[in-house]
């Protein structure tokens, strides 16, 4: 045992010992799934039945992009909910970032703890409360909106303008907290003498946040939007709660229906995990993609 103890003292293999949980928890539990999933997408693999998997190449990819109706619906309802949910969240978080953070602000701890809450609150409580809140018969908002109209009732959850509506508010309210709190980070990492600067020059207030706030952020913005495509391509926990889960597949017209829900559905409803997988990889694509985007713009932004 000495002796064993000895070499690896000698050949320096301590560090390598102390991290190895890491890599063989990384391996078991990271890169084997992933690579079982590649593997899984090139079979017509059933989770019920008595056959074997069958290869079939790149059957799954093609039968998806080409024959699945659902797929398609699923990936543009998912585009609408992450421009209309995700990525206006910037435009709001920004703001609130800049006059939270302003000197002339008082009791910043408060706003900063109301205004993160709603990301650490249960999503499944905070679907159904907007849920009750947007009912038809019964809601607060179609009683409120009965003081300005005519008395007519709006359907929300059984139109699919308004199944796109309500999940775009519970988006924005639950996780515009969370790009808020990021963005103050970044807004107290940017020197005031560069202010200083500007007041000195006779900057107004939008000059100086157009021509310093906004460029010393960009890295921020960058990584914001980027975590946002990542989230909003991944949508499920939201349209699955408010629609009824996997019988109602999105609701009116699938207009509640994501990539990711659809996802779902076809590996453990359906049972087609070949299919599933396929569907993860080619959203897995689609986020690489709008990420380069992201990535191109913010360079060109930056220079």
């Amino acid at each position: 045992m000495q002796t064993i103890v000895k070499k690896f003292r000698n050949q320096g293999w301590y560090p390598y010992l102390f991290v190895s949980p890491f890599f063989i928890l990384f391996l078991v539990f990271g890169l084997y799934p992933i690579l079982y999933s590649i593997t899984t997408s090139f079979f017509d693999w059933r989770l019920i039945g008595t056959g074997t998997p069958r290869f079939i190449g790149l059957g799954n990819y093609a039968n998806v992009l080409n024959q699945d109706p659902f797929f398609w619906k699923a990936m543009r309802n998912t585009v609408i909910l992450l421009v209309t949910g995700s990525l206006l969240q910037h435009f709001i978080a920004i703001p609130l970032a800049i006059m939270i953070n302003s000197k002339a602000v008082k009791g910043k701890e408060f706003f900063k703890t109301s205004f993160f809450l709603p990301y650490i609150t249960s999503t499944v409580s905070v679907v159904i409360i907007f849920g009750v809140l947007f009912d038809t018969n019964y809601g607060l908002v179609n009683w409120l909106l009965g003081f300005v109209s005519d008395g007519a009732k709006i359907r929300w959850l059984q139109e699919s303008f308004g199944i796109k509506f309500v999940l775009s508010v519970v988006l924005n309210w639950k996780y515009i907290g969370w790009n808020m709190v990021i963005y103050l980070a970044g807004l107290q990492a940017i020197p005031n003498e560069l202010y200083e600067a500007a007041d000195i020059d006779g900057a107004s207030s939008l000059r100086k946040h157009l021509s310093i706030t906004i460029p010393q952020l960009l890295p921020i913005i960058f990584f914001g939007v980027a975590l946002s495509i990542i989230g909003g391509m991944q949508i499920f926990e939201e349209p699955f709660i408010l629609t009824g889960g996997y019988e109602n597949l999105g609701g009116h017209q699938n207009s509640g229906l994501t990539a990711a829900y659809y996802l779902m559905f076809t590996a453990f409803k359906a049972y087609r995990l070949g299919k599933g997988s396929a569907i993860a990889w080619l959203i897995f694509l689609v986020i690489i993609v709008l990420n380069g985007v992201n990535r191109y713009v913010t360079k060109k932004l930056e220079g």
